[in-house]
């Protein structure tokens, strides 16, 4: 008897674990990975020029990208962009006459998976004039993902290790018109606190500072855009 009710009761745990496998036909919706969690699978090397198309709520804008400028943050802009990292993400650090940075992912766990992604620093071949794109930094070798566009000429950023790896060259009206009511985040301003932005992605931004302007989405061009 005990040995019949054995058998009855693996014939149907292996049923069960069957049905749970689903089949061609029904298979039960698994749960994807998102692949941003997962920072060293992002390590393409860069065309040697392209063009990136940021649309935006308020219009679109189009950055010319030279990898001799600066290869490594070249590269890492490159994948971020092919990979979605700055889809549906805000523009969190505006500064009148000076530049707007971005680059936090609206998911949390993203920004955590990329926070000590470094790569080094790249010599400073170009300046930082107005509509030239850079990695933002807080140190020696500590690029990550956070970019930022000049609003005027910021020779004086080229000491401090910015390399420049692209500049705007359609819609600088677009980028001009960037909100920027809400100023830089603190201690410097009341604006976007960086590491809540970090830690609670688009939740915390989009509840307590609703106008910033959005990127929709970010795409790679060809050379000619």
């Amino acid at each position: 008897m005990t040995s019949s009710l054995t058998r009855l009761a693996t014939a149907v745990l292996l049923a069960a674990l069957t049905s749970s496998c689903g089949d061609s036909d029904g298979d039960a919706p698994r749960r994807t990975v998102n692949p941003l969690l997962r920072p060293q699978r992002f390590t393409a090397t860069a065309p040697a020029a392209f063009h990136v198309r940021f649309q935006t709520n308020a219009g679109d804008f189009v950055v010319a990208v030279h990898r001799d400028w600066a290869p490594l943050g070249t590269d890492r802009f490159y994948n971020l962009v092919v990979g979605g990292f700055y889809d549906d993400t805000r523009i969190h650090r505006v500064v009148e006459n000076f530049m707007a940075q971005f680059g936090l992912n609206g998911d949390p766990y993203v920004n955590q998976a990329w926070k000590t992604a470094f790569i080094v620093d790249d010599p400073v071949v170009e300046s930082n004039t107005r509509g030239r794109m850079t990695f933002a930094k807080g140190g020696l070798h500590t690029r990550t993902v956070e970019v930022f566009i000049n609003f005027q000429d910021n020779a004086s950023l080229d000491g401090g290790g910015f390399a420049p790896f692209g500049e705007v060259v359609e819609g600088m009206d677009v980028v001009d018109a960037i909100y920027s009511a809400y100023g830089d985040g603190p201690p410097r301003g009341e604006g976007p606190y960086a590491a809540m932005a970090q830690g609670r992605g688009n939740v915390y931004l989009d509840e307590d500072f609703p106008e910033l302007t959005h990127i929709v989405r970010a795409t790679v061009e060809g050379p000619g855009g």
